[in-house]
């Protein structure tokens, strides 16, 4: 885990930028599709997730949990195939993103992240690391 300062600028400006955002979301795409199908279930989903949006490692009991995933999946999984395909995992990434950012607003706020997640990315992307 990593403290950084990042607003609302620091995560537009990473999800503007389409070919950094695009590989970063990739790469978690490939992360969390644990049988390499290219396709993620609701438990690949599930199992990675908190990392990747630093969300915390609290609770995970799943009558917590589950709901928020069932709203995901019927949010984005499009074709309702009971599945995301990289298309809809890239929709609701840059849709969460962008809700993150507009909940930062433009103050500086002082953050606990996880070295893999999105937001992390976003800071480095700041600092023009990737």
């Amino acid at each position: 885990m990593s403290l950084a300062v990042v607003n609302e600028t620091t995560v537009t400006t990473f999800v503007e930028d389409r070919k950094a955002f695009e590989n970063c979301v990739e790469e978690c795409f490939e992360m969390l599709d644990a049988d390499g199908d290219r396709v993620l279930s609701q438990s690949e989903l599930r199992e990675g997730f908190c990392k990747i949006m630093s969300l915390g490692h609290g609770s995970r009991e799943e009558e917590k949990i589950d709901p928020l995933f069932n709203t995901i999946f019927n949010r984005f999984d499009e074709d309702r195939n009971g599945s995301i395909d990289p298309q809809e995992f890239r929709c609701l990434i840059r849709e969460l993103m962008f809700a993150m950012g507009r909940g930062f607003g433009n103050s500086p706020v002082l953050v606990v992240l996880e070295i893999d997640s999105l937001l992390m990315k976003a800071v480095e992307h700041e600092f023009g690391r990737i």
